[in-house]
């Protein structure tokens, strides 16, 4: 999200924000959420100057209302940014980055989270120095005049006793008077869509401790990092070498320790030595994974919680005491957490650093379910970790294949070349897979389990164990091996115990927490839990592996590069490309909504090399329309290589709307475009078959017969037609009060799952959600077999996909404001049009009958409320998530009518 919209709204006429970023603003052992923007005055001669204005701010800044200006400082002439970095000048790319900010009269030094914003950002404000021109006149900064305080306070984190340098200013340091409170960011990332990435910080000694300056400047690296990687040349040249790689570089072992453990919402209480570093040699890297890091409703619905910083510390503390180790990288996502540390000295040789998460939890983004990873070039060696935690219970076993082929197929990194596409997790020499997956024993009895683990018989256990029944059937983790189990299952003991679970669901013990790997040149050393440790219901498992790394020989890389440059050097470069395609038209018949369709063809190159890429039509903004992608939709081809590529249908719920009236159809043409060659024209085309997803509740209310069973021409009018606030039946039938398709989940929930159990936080299976979209644009609900939750998840993906939501975007700041007051609040609900008036308070009806079952279904005003309040209340802006304060008050509005009568 671009904040630097938040910042435009405080600033005044004549003054622009360029471009912000978030950071972390380190002062001593205090760690504190900073909004940085570089912000440009233009000047009535013609020039212009900049100044940095930092904000406090909330979790993420969408309007000006939710920053608070805490200081600003002038770009002027004695304006320094320099990068500071762990001790030995050890620089990881891929790593936060650390930045100094100095002028005359003060120092800051901040973390940035590394990515393309903070790049453009650190590359914007070196254009935006002055200079030491003697001909430019030195800035004044008259235009700050008016951010004065009425009493400035000077406190500053490092003053210097020096005298301001030629172009500085007496502005450094202001702290004006701001509107809103200051809050606190502590574990929020900016480049990701729900803000699910943690802080990534120090500890608090590294930055007194370690960091000295390093001799380039942030400006030098924001410039080369900016810069595009490869031209075609160099493309060739990088391609080449990769195929001539054994003929340079050599395997060397590396130990790496991988780690597992569920700490089932528990602060550390013990130390964590035991589990990662007795009794092994020092390793050379570190991967360690949590799960279940913090349970709490907070960190599920806002994905706040102190706890990162606790388990990191944890961790910091009880690596091998026989070495330093440098933090390359923290990802989280709500509780799962994931860890990689190297010893410094082989930090140098870590690069092309990126981490991303994937939620399949409810509505398959979620992160209470899900997995993280962290990718990175060791040496010549691309690495993959992903810490996941599957779906639970025993009778998940197909939720929980899903989870893995749903992480496996969304979890994408972005290259540092732009012209690359993603990569996936399959892309890398060596993947590590570490988690609680969550398998159990299964046609076993608690007892029988028992016995043969107190008898030490892991071998027979092991054959009615899920996962290895599932990778024996090749449905998950094909081409993956795992170690021998020979410690006894890790899941599930009495908290502080080594007993096995006593309570009253009386858990079997099972196999939950695993480690698996796959790739060349990888053995495994050892492969245990740790009875140890009594923390959680959960052990922690570790796994050592010597994994071979390819390391590069300079003298040999230098032979291998001369030999690929003279012989590219007699290649003659007036040769045209040319490709053969093995197809060029594409239809797509009967396509469903949320149902994926591809189709594939092949790009075969002649004998010249060539990058191709899918460009835009003119006056288009992409390639291609919303509901279709191709992937990859650039490359690089060698001569007579060839590569697949993979159309990708899609309607989702921002598509579907305009192809249900007809407003869009499955219509489009893609221009494939050679570099210094031609382009080659692919029609694509097909039919959509209308669903009630996507479509408004007015005109599904005046859809008495199933949507599919109406011809186009209707259901395009019905779904033209304005929102009215009284059935107009002039024309039309009389309209039911609710849609029918509606009332076909909400019924059969009622009669089926009031009792459920984890109902609305469970996920469905993706198979059942298209059994039931098709039922209920069939009208055939009653031959319906689908479990619970499937039905529940529908439920919320019907109301997510609505083009206007249940309370009408012109209420939506209304509801806000009177979030807490239930009579306003009603007020409020009385005045939506009849039709969506009814849906509301038929589900806020049904919502309170769940309640009244909480004591079976475990659910409560809070998680229904948290759950409702973002698909029922939508920005009107087009933000698909709301900030943290919106959010609050979406819940808080929607908690009233649950607690109230109606």
């Amino acid at each position: 999200m671009d904040q630097s919209v938040a910042i435009q709204e405080t600033l005044a006429e004549g003054e622009y924000c360029v471009i912000a970023v978030q950071g972390v603003l380190c002062e001593g052992d205090s760690r504190q959420s900073r909004l940085l923007g570089l912000v440009r005055y233009r000047l009535e001669h013609g020039g212009q100057e900049h100044a940095l204005f930092l904000y406090t701010h909330r979790r993420m800044a969408i309007t000006g209302d939710d920053v608070s200006l805490d200081q600003i400082v002038p770009v002027s002439r004695d304006f320094t940014l320099k990068e500071v970095s762990p001790d030995g000048e050890i620089y990881i790319l891929g790593s936060d980055v650390t930045v100094q900010l100095d002028t005359a009269a003060l120092s800051l030094v901040f973390q940035l989270p590394f990515g393309s914003q903070t790049r453009m950002f650190l590359h914007e404000v070196a254009r935006a120095c002055p200079g030491f021109d003697s001909a430019t006149r030195d800035p004044e900064f008259l235009w700050l005049s008016r951010y004065r305080c009425a009493e400035p306070e000077p406190k500053l984190p490092t003053p210097r006793d020096c005298n301001s340098a030629p172009g500085g200013s007496n502005f450094d340091g202001l702290r004006p008077n701001g509107k809103g409170l200051p809050m606190d960011q502590n574990s929020s990332d900016q480049d990701k869509p729900e803000s699910l990435q943690p802080r990534q910080n120090k500890s608090k000694s590294q930055i007194t401790d370690m960091v000295r300056s390093s001799t380039i400047t942030v400006s030098d690296k924001a410039h080369i990092l900016s810069m595009q990687k490869f031209g075609l040349r160099d493309t060739i040249v990088k391609s080449h070498l990769l195929q001539k790689e054994e003929d340079y570089t050599y395997i060397q072992n590396f130990r790496f320790f991988v780690g597992t453990y569920n700490v089932n919402g528990q602060s550390p209480k013990e130390c964590l030595r035991p589990w990662l570093s007795e009794g092994i040699e020092a390793p050379d890297v570190y991967c360690v994974g949590f799960q279940e890091l913090d349970l709490s409703k907070e960190a599920f619905f806002f994905h706040d919680t102190p706890k990162e910083e606790e388990w990191f510390k944890a961790v910091s503390e009880g690596l091998h005491p026989d070495a330093k180790y440098a933090k390359v990288k923290l990802i989280r996502l709500v509780g799962i957490m994931l860890l990689l540390y190297v010893k410094q000295e082989h930090a140098a040789y870590i690069s092309e650093v990126e981490a991303e998460t994937v939620g399949t939890g409810i509505m398959g983004r979620m992160g209470n379910k899900g997995g993280v990873a962290i990718r990175f070039q060791f040496h010549n060696t691309s690495i993959c970790v992903v810490n996941s935690h599957l779906a639970a219970h025993t009778e998940e076993n197909a939720r929980r294949n899903q989870d893995y082929k749903d992480i496996c197929s969304r979890m994408q990194f972005y290259q540092l070349d732009p012209s690359l596409p993603p990569l996936t997790i399959s892309k890398h020499d060596v993947i590590l897979w570490l988690g609680d997956l969550n398998y159990r024993i299964e046609n076993m009895d608690v007892e029988k389990v028992k016995k043969l683990i107190e008898e030490k018989d892991f071998q027979t256990l092991y054959e009615y164990d899920q996962l290895k029944i599932q990778v024996d059937k090749k449905t998950v983790f094909e081409g993956f091996t795992e170690g021998e189990l020979t410690f006894q299952p890790t899941y599930k003991y009495d908290t502080g115990s080594d007993d096995w679970d006593t309570s009253e669901k009386c858990r079997a013990p099972a196999w939950c927490d695993r480690i698996l790997w796959k790739g060349k040149n990888i053995t495994q050393l050892s492969y245990q839990s740790h009875m140890a440790l009594k923390t959680s219901d959960h052990k922690p498992v570790h796994s050592l592996f010597d994994i071979g790394v390819r390391v590069i020989n300079d003298e040999l890389y230098r032979k291998t590069l001369e030999e690929i440059v003279r012989s590219l050097d007699k290649m003659e470069n007036a040769n045209i490309p040319s490709v053969s395609l093995s197809k060029r038209e594409f239809c797509f018949q009967n396509v469903k909504y949320m149902q994926l369709q591809v189709e594939s063809f092949t790009i075969h190159n002649g004998q010249v090399p060539c990058h191709f890429e899918f460009i835009n039509k003119p006056d288009e903004e992409s390639y291609c329309k919303q509901w279709l992608n191709a992937n990859p939709s650039r490359g690089f081809l060698l001569p007579d290589s060839d590569i697949e590529i993979e159309l990708e249908l899609f309607v989702n719920k921002t598509t579907a709307t305009k192809l249900n009236s007809g407003e869009d159809k499955i219509e489009d043409i893609l221009v494939l475009h050679l570099d210094r060659g031609k382009d080659y024209f692919l029609p694509v085309s097909g039919n959509y078959l209308p669903s009630c997803f996507g479509s408004p509740i007015h005109t599904l209310c005046y859809m008495r017969e199933p949507i599919l069973d109406l011809p186009l021409e209707t259901i395009s009018k019905l779904t033209l037609m304005p929102i009215q606030t009284e059935g107009n039946g002039s024309q039309l039938e009389r309209p039911l009060e609710i849609p029918k398709e509606l009332w076909m989940m909400v019924d059969y929930l009622y009669r089926n799952a009031v009792q459920q159990e984890d109902l609305f936080q469970q996920p469905g299976l993706r198979s059942e959600f298209e059994h039931i979209r098709d039922y209920l644009d069939t009208g055939m609900i009653d031959n319906l077999s689908a479990s619970n939750h499937s039905v529940a998840e529908a439920l919320l993906l019907f109301l997510e996909s609505l083009p206007e939501p249940v309370i009408c975007y012109s209420a939506y700041h209304n509801c806000l404001e009177c979030s807490g007051n239930y009579t306003a609040s009603k007020q409020v609900i009385s005045t939506l049009p009849t039709f969506h008036n009814n849906v509301f308070k038929y589900l806020m009806a049904f919502l309170q009958e769940l309640l009244k079952n909480s004591a079976k279904n475990h659910l409560d005003e809070n998680i229904l409320a948290s759950i409702f309040g973002s698909l029922l209340l939508r920005n009107p802006a087009g933000h698909q998530k709301l900030d943290m304060m919106e959010k609050k008050k979406a819940q808080e509005f929607i908690h009233q009518f649950l607690c109230n009568p109606l």
